[in-house]
């Protein structure tokens, strides 16, 4: 319910929420929370740096529905300001705004004093190339007085005799350019020709008077929940330009996919306002890119878009109700090919869209890409593929058989539901390791190469900070804590008296443990809860009962290897991963990273237009195995809780760590430890 008096305030993405009392300003309820807004102005509204995106609506997930007047009127500073230097739509000034009712809060990239990392590299790849998209030049006959053919007649019979290209289509928008073209390239012409697929006949895409010798261009783009990242490749070399990539914009609306869906089925115009989102993003990660690659966007003619099954409706703009109920069905699950200005993306004029096959209602183009990346049925071992995000996607296979299934594991990964939690940013905990004997911590933070314990952090600091725990810090820190005896193996964090360290201290009914104290200078003091620790539980135990599934599907409690893909999954250390119990158990040099796997795959469908069609008949012969319908999941849930896991004995893991066999639940009274044993029971 509402609190009238102190109404709730959430921000997104860091997913950081408190109370505050009405009429108190955004940007002061940003400060006392932690919140990454920028402001050097001291809050007079000249800056403008935080600007900040309030959203509407009813938001199941966090149990509240934004009014239009959660925030105070626009003001005469905040009226000047966009008179004077224009605010985007729906921008205000978190300066100038005030809270009147409970709001939901995004801070977009621009506002954030620490910019997000977005970690999708391009993996040096030896990718054969054969794309869609090629140029050819051509010298045309001229006409004459006993000739009537028309221009375009005589290119397609230039293009059929010198190339052997079947009769090309042309858009209006290029014909009504083809006469001045040819006569300024005196009957020479270069044509981008795009040589189609089953659902696209060949057709011309671009022309250039005479003989360009300039590039063409094609974008691989991985359209995650959470982030977007983006390659543009050269058409004829294959060589990646530049990558980038971006908060996904529709975070607001929710962190996890079936939020959004919920937005969609709560909100009458939900389904288009994300869709809007993300499109709108999608074109500012265009220009972003195409700028770093100093590249003109009318030469982008191709591109390569991998999503999973929510964001590829959203971004079609298909309402994705149907899949937030079983059976979960798909508008499509076939490859789409289509013009990048169908769907509103700012490219060349002609520019062409494809968009990878989706494997069953939660298993998307994504984790095709991820198959074409990887090719787990090409292979003579076992091999798990984990594409580790807020919507796990799995594929166990070999030469006999691919099976796939997705886990929805939430965004605790990636820093979000946690208390010091953050997605990656200069200042966040990457990594991190405890002594046993002391139980003191030593981290390294991102934008500093050393430790915690290196003489120069104090001064490194004082511009960076320690802001929060990232993904793979969370992941560590809570292996860590397990292996130094802080943790039991139900979860329960152990008291100071238990642990023999200070750190640990009571925390309402629990116990927390403190990894960094900065309030003194300011900064921000890092703890891990209890409740923080049951996130992670439960987003472990959801990916690897999904994997536990598959493996039951194969009759094996083991694989001959890992593979770990997406670019939280490059991050994260295999050691404590299985420590965790996020994984099963395996020769640790058989868990290795395949990086950003789906944009891999969209890369390679880009250059090589063979493997669409490979990757189109693939999917046909992927299982999908639906977790929501296995009578096992529940028991695999539950047994995975434990970590690393109260059933599954990991004799590779034991071999390589000793974990402590303590049990601090043992002095706690009923009633404290059955709240933990209700949520394990109804998880």
């Amino acid at each position: 319910m509402s609190n009238t008096k102190n109404p709730l305030i959430i921000f997104t993405p860091s997913g950081k929420r408190g109370n505050f009392p009405v009429g108190t300003r955004v940007l002061d309820c940003a400060r006392k929370l932690g919140v990454d807004l920028d402001s050097v102005c001291g809050g007079r509204g000249i800056c403008s740096k935080c600007q900040v995106t309030p959203s509407y609506g009813e938001y199941s997930k966090h149990g509240v529905k934004v009014a239009e007047t959660a925030l105070s009127s626009w003001n005469s500073v905040e009226e000047r300001y966009n008179e004077k230097r224009g605010l985007a739509q729906g921008r205000r000034l978190g300066c100038q705004a005030k809270i009147y009712s409970d709001v939901i809060i995004d801070v977009p990239a621009e506002s954030q004093v620490h910019k997000q990392v977005i970690r999708k590299r391009a993996e040096v790849l030896d990718i054969r190339m054969n794309p869609s998209t090629k140029l050819f030049y051509v010298e045309v006959q001229e006409p004459d007085m006993h000739d009537p053919t028309g221009d375009l007649e005589r290119l397609r019979i230039a293009l059929r005799k010198e190339w052997q290209l079947p009769e090309l289509h042309m858009d209006l928008s290029l014909l009504k350019d083809l006469q001045k073209t040819l006569r300024k390239g005196n009957w020479t012409i270069t044509c981008a020709v795009h040589l189609g697929d089953k659902s696209v006949p060949p057709h011309i895409s671009k022309i250039w008077p005479g003989f360009y010798e300039g590039s063409i261009y094609g974008l691989a783009v991985d359209v995650g929940s959470t982030t977007i990242a983006a390659h543009l490749c050269e058409l004829k070399t294959g060589e990646v330009i530049s990558s980038s990539g971006l908060m996904n914009p529709q975070i607001r609306f929710g962190e996890d996919l079936m939020s959004r869906v919920s937005y969609s089925m709560m909100n009458a115009d939900g389904a288009d306002e994300m869709t809007s989102s993300v499109r709108l993003g999608l074109n500012d990660l265009f220009l972003k890119i195409c700028e770093n690659g100093n590249i003109d966007r009318d030469l982008v003619l191709e591109a390569v878009l991998v999503c999973n099954p929510v964001m590829h409706h959203l971004l079609l703009g298909i309402d994705p109700f149907e899949l937030g109920q079983a059976p979960f069905a798909l508008a499509s699950s076939s490859a789409q090919a289509f013009k990048a200005r169908e769907i509103d993306l700012n490219l060349s004029s002609e520019a062409r869209i494809y968009m990878l096959p989706c494997i069953a209602g939660h298993v998307g183009a994504d984790a095709a890409a991820v198959a074409l990346s990887e090719q787990p049925g090409n292979s003579n071992d076992l091999t798990l593929v984990v594409d580790v995000g807020t919507n796990a996607e799995i594929l166990l296979g070999n030469q006999e058989k691919v099976l796939a299934c997705s886990s929805p594991t939430g965004p605790a990964f990636e820093g979000a539901q946690i208390s010091s939690g953050q997605r990656a940013a200069p200042g966040a905990i990457e990594h991190i390791t405890i002594d046993p004997i002391t139980k003191n911590p030593r981290f390294q933070i991102i934008g500093f190469d050393g430790w915690s314990d290196d003489k120069n952090f104090g001064e490194v600091i004082k511009t960076i900070g320690v802001t929060g725990i990232c993904g793979s810090g969370i992941i560590e820190l809570v292996a860590e804590m397990r292996l130094a005896g802080i943790l039991d193996a139900s979860g329960l964090i152990g008291s100071e008296e238990q642990t023999g360290t200070s750190r640990c201290f009571a925390d309402g009914r629990t116990n927390s443990y403190l990894v960094w104290d900065g309030t003194k200078d300011g900064g921000t003091k890092i703890t891990v809860t209890n409740r923080d620790i049951r996130e992670i539980q439960m987003a472990k135990a959801a990916l690897y009962s999904g994997a536990k599934l598959l493996m039951d599907k194969f009759d094996t409690d083991t694989v001959d290897k890992i593979v770990l893909a997406g670019a939280f999954g490059a991050h994260i250390s295999p050691k404590h991963a299985m420590i965790l119990g996020m994984i099963p158990d395996c020769i640790l040099n058989k868990v290795s990273s395949a990086g950003n796997a789906a944009g891999t795959g969209a890369r390679i469908a880009l250059l090589d237009k063979d493997t669409r069609q490979s990757i189109e008949k693939t999917v046909l012969d992927i299982h999908k195995i639906e977790t929501a319908i296995e009578p096992r999941f529940q028991e695999h849930f539950v047994n995975a809780s434990n970590i690393p896991n109260a059933v599954e004995p990991f004799p590779i893991l034991n071999s390589i760590v000793k974990l402590p066999e303590n049990n601090f639940n043992q002095n706690k009274s009923p009633e404290s430890s059955g709240s933990r044993r209700r949520r394990r029971k109804n998880s």
